[in-house]
């Protein structure tokens, strides 16, 4: 009983003894004080001004799923950073992609990592899809006093789902109500019109090729008439992140193959550009 509440060795004695297989739940028993849900924010008059990113898309193909972000975070009507990154692997075979208050998404997805993590060391496997999903839903709902005060985070999931052989995208609202999409999916400020151009492109028997390059056109089209969203950055090489998920597990395209995909999308609307210079039928 003795070794239970005292340090043995390098390690406390928390570290080993037997609990939970939730890291949230042996950080909620052991340092609550840890969790950002449980974090004490001062008083404050309005919505607090912190860097906020968007814009995520996601689809399917046959192969898996493709999950994708653009670059810029914005303040207000500033541009905060213009090549965050907002895509990140879960674990071997899922992603989260963030929109929403960047500093605190980035936190929580390395929270829900850790989670997961946590869960295979301990359980000795994996969590299911659908149970990675719920984890992340339980995680959100956890900082909706933050969100309550303008600091919301409504991450993009997504996964191949190796039970069912097939790639799955789960959206959230910020109370952590959770929806799964059928063959694509959007979320932040520019997710009306990449919802839009995704709508029309989409196809049951799209490549991997083909996908990657759709959620290109997305996210372009996405910065075209939203200002929080930022297109490919030729001059800059900044690029959207790009990655594609399936029963290989979670690979990211390199600058070069994402350059390649942004340049193809570039020049085929060069060729043929809207507005004034639009050509006349």
């Amino acid at each position: 009983m003795e070794a239970n509440t005292r340090s043995t060795g390098r390690l406390p004695a928390a570290f080993l003894t037997p609990g939970s297989s939730s890291f949230m739940d042996f950080l909620g028993e052991h340092q609550p004080e840890m969790l950002p849900g449980n974090r004490q924010l001062p008083p404050v008059q309005g919505v607090i001004e912190a860097p906020h990113g968007t814009t995520i898309v996601a689809v399917t193909f046959p192969g898996g799923v493709v999950l994708a972000g653009d670059r810029r975070a914005t303040m207000g009507n500033m541009i905060a950073q213009r090549d965050i990154e907002k895509v990140f692997p879960a674990d071997e075979y899922s992603a989260v992609g963030i929109a929403g208050t960047a500093g605190l998404a980035v936190e929580m997805v390395k929270l829900f990592q850790l989670e997961l993590e946590h869960f295979e060391k301990v359980e000795g496997a994996q969590l299911s899809l659908e149970g990675k999903a719920n984890r992340l839903s339980t995680m959100i709902r956890s900082n909706l006093g933050m969100a309550m005060q303008g600091l919301a985070v409504v991450p993009l999931f997504a996964g191949y789902d190796v039970d069912r052989g097939r790639g799955r995208i789960f959206s959230y609202d910020v109370t952590g109500g959770r929806s799964e999409e059928r063959n694509y999916a959007t979320t932040g400020s520019g997710s009306v019109f990449a919802r839009g151009a995704m709508k029309k492109l989409f196809r049951d028997d799209l490549t991997e090729e083909q996908a990657t390059t759709l959620v290109v056109q997305a996210l372009y089209d996405a910065a075209d008439d939203d200002s929080a969203t930022g297109g490919p950055d030729v001059a800059r090489r900044i690029y959207p992140i790009i990655t594609v998920i399936t029963e290989d597990g979670f690979r990211r395209l390199g600058e070069d193959e994402a350059a390649e995909l942004a340049g193809a999308v570039l020049r085929a609307r060069l060729e043929q550009p809207d507005g004034p210079r639009a050509a006349l039928l």
